[in-house]
């Protein structure tokens, strides 16, 4: 059976300081706050007598808390918008710390809602990590994805199919104040099976049965729920030319999956695309709790020579494969950057059960061998 350990994300607050927390629906933000901060004041905007008394009277939590001494922490914070005045108010003037997490600050910023001016720090929270699970079968997951709910599922298709039903095509559709539902679920289909492909609007549009305005528009509401993200280029080259166009990826290779109807298997282009997916998640997470300022793109030339992952300013490039034996034919794409770029730890990812040496300086990993170096900061990133 598969388990869920401690979670890798930390918020360390000083005295006096406030941060955000965001994520989508099912992270586990509400679990890891209980586990976190047990102690402290907790006010859940899911609970309808507490919506109801603050979204009737954000005075309130001035009237109430003004001497309270410790952080407070309010969840899902984008249902009751006019509540950040009043935390404006009390970090200001009573010197209050507080954390308040959110699905998205979509909702508050197109509301015009107050979001602190850089007094609250910015934090995010991902799927589960390496670090965080044991015993899983990587086939399973490429299914199942790594929400802790549906990661730990007997029976993770359905859950599955009610977190895209409800959540994604009926609650952030409404949230956006997208038109047509069924059009919005339509591109959800479509961007998942474009997953990880180059961004091209006018190709979505027509697939989707949209305009290509209304397509941008729809995938700027994925980024903005935390849904999705755009990986770009590296364009800086003497010798080559560069591919300028983005990628996008969804946050989650379950629900990709799950969207575009496909269930990987060992063996399958599928199952290596899938496998590239579950590594930039695990980037995205390091990138979110351990280096903000990570720099994360692909590197692809015109003539269609192309590198997975290009970690800072060349500190890693990495290429994933989901076969169990890498192949001369595998290391092209690192063997032509390598010819361009010094890059200190060239890596190619695979399903190989022990590292090797290979041409170069390339060493060849298994993908767990990779995650742990990666988290431990071996690689330097």
């Amino acid at each position: 059976m598969s388990n869920v350990s401690k979670r890798a994300l930390s918020i360390d607050l000083p005295p006096r300081r406030s941060a955000f927390l965001w994520g989508p629906r099912k992270t586990g933000k509400t679990f890891w706050l209980r586990q976190t901060f047990p102690q402290h004041l907790r006010l859940d905007m899911l609970q309808t007598d507490v919506f109801g008394e603050y979204a009737a009277r954000p005075s309130l939590l001035r009237e109430r808390y003004q001497d309270h001494q410790e952080m407070i922490v309010i969840d899902e914070i984008q249902m009751v918008p006019e509540l950040l005045n009043e935390v404006h108010w009390l970090i200001e003037n009573r010197g209050l710390s507080f954390l308040l997490t959110g699905s998205s600050a979509r909702k508050l910023r197109r509301k015009h809602a107050n979001l602190l001016g850089g007094r609250a720090w910015r934090n995010t929270m991902h799927p589960l990590t390496l670090l965080e699970t044991e015993g899983f079968d990587l086939e399973a997951v490429m299914v199942s994805g790594l929400l802790p709910p549906h990661f730990l599922s007997p029976d993770p298709i359905r859950d599955l199919r009610s977190y895209v039903a409800d959540y994604l095509k009926e609650e952030i559709a409404a949230e956006a104040a997208v038109q047509s539902i069924p059009a919005f679920a339509e591109f959800l289909r479509v961007a998942a099976l474009t997953n990880g492909e180059l961004l091209n609007y006018t190709n979505v549009a027509r697939e989707a049965g949209v305009s290509a305005k209304v397509v941008r528009g729809y995938f700027q509401i994925l980024e903005d729920t935390l849904l999705g993200f755009r990986v770009a280029p590296w364009r800086k080259s003497k010798t080559r030319r560069m591919i300028e166009t983005e990628k996008f990826y969804l946050f989650d290779v379950g629900v990709a999956n799950y969207l575009s109807r496909r269930t990987p298997r060992e063996g399958t282009p599928e199952f290596g695309k899938a496998l590239e997916h579950y590594m930039l998640m695990e980037l995205k997470a390091y990138q979110a709790y351990r280096h903000p300022e990570l720099d994360i793109r692909y590197w692809r030339t015109s003539s269609g020579m192309e590198v997975d992952f290009v970690l800072g300013d060349m500190e890693v490039a990495l290429e994933i494969k989901g076969g169990r034996r890498v192949h001369e034919g595998d290391l092209k794409g690192l063997s032509a950057l390598l010819s361009d770029h010094k890059v200190k730890h060239p890596l190619l990812v695979s399903l190989e059960r022990e590292p090797r040496r290979l041409a170069g300086k390339i060493r060849a990993l298994p993908w767990q061998e990779f995650l742990r170096e990666l988290w431990s900061g071996s690689l330097g990133v």
